[in-house]
């Protein structure tokens, strides 16, 4: 059997070359590609968002970590058999009607497909409508909504207002992100939670569906 946790480690440290070296020989040894992509390198991801959270980790020691894990998810990828890596559940994420800004949202994006998430990513300036033609086609658990101006707050609140109205709420949760809002302005609105930045919006959405 393969040390698995060696796979976690070098993921989190960003040490691409031990990565591709320790999935290779944990191939080589027998161990399942679902194995090796739940318990070693969606597992490291986690513990980057948890370090993400907590300011151990910071955003370029981040992208590394995300680096690494697109390479190995390459290296995987032909050896998944269809329905054997099962998916953390589908989610769809934009940034509001008239603001351009998708760093924060990019980072959130990443985390989630690192942690098993199927992300499908509207973009920036994105209006109620559009979010509501992805969530007909898409059928996502989740929708994440990203606001960085003040002034975008209430297209924030308009959009959530006529997603909650025109779909079935039981069946679709509203995560919240973005620098002017918090978890008050979250209630207010009547989303399902706020996460301050990448690392915490991967656990919530994880929470919202346990």
């Amino acid at each position: 059997m393969s040390d698995l946790n060696a796979i976690t480690e070098a993921l989190i440290s960003g040490d691409l070359d031990t990565l591709t070296t320790q999935v290779k020989a944990a191939l080589d040894q027998g161990t399942s590609a679902s194995d090796i992509l739940s318990q070693g390198l969606i597992k490291g991801m986690g513990i980057v968002g948890e370090r993400m959270e907590s300011g151990a980790m910071f955003i370029p020691e981040v992208l590394m970590s995300a680096h690494c894990m697109g390479t190995a998810v390459e290296i995987l990828t032909p050896l998944l058999a269809a329905g054997e890596a099962s998916s953390a559940g589908r989610v769809v994420m934009g940034t509001v009607k008239g603001d351009l800004h998708d760093i924060g949202k990019n980072l959130v994006v990443m985390m989630l497909e690192s942690v098993g998430f199927e992300v499908t990513d509207l973009g920036v300036d994105v209006d109620a409508d559009t979010f509501l033609k992805a969530i007909e086609e898409h059928k996502p658990q989740i929708v994440g909504l990203s606001a960085l101006l003040t002034t975008t707050m209430p297209m924030m609140r308009e959009t959530v207002n006529k997603i909650s109205s025109q779909t079935d709420r039981k069946a679709l949760k509203i995560m919240i992100g973005g620098a002017p809002v918090d978890q008050a302005f979250a209630d207010e609105i009547g989303a399902d939670g706020y996460a301050s930045d990448a690392g915490s919006a991967s656990k919530l959405a994880k929470a919202l569906l346990n």
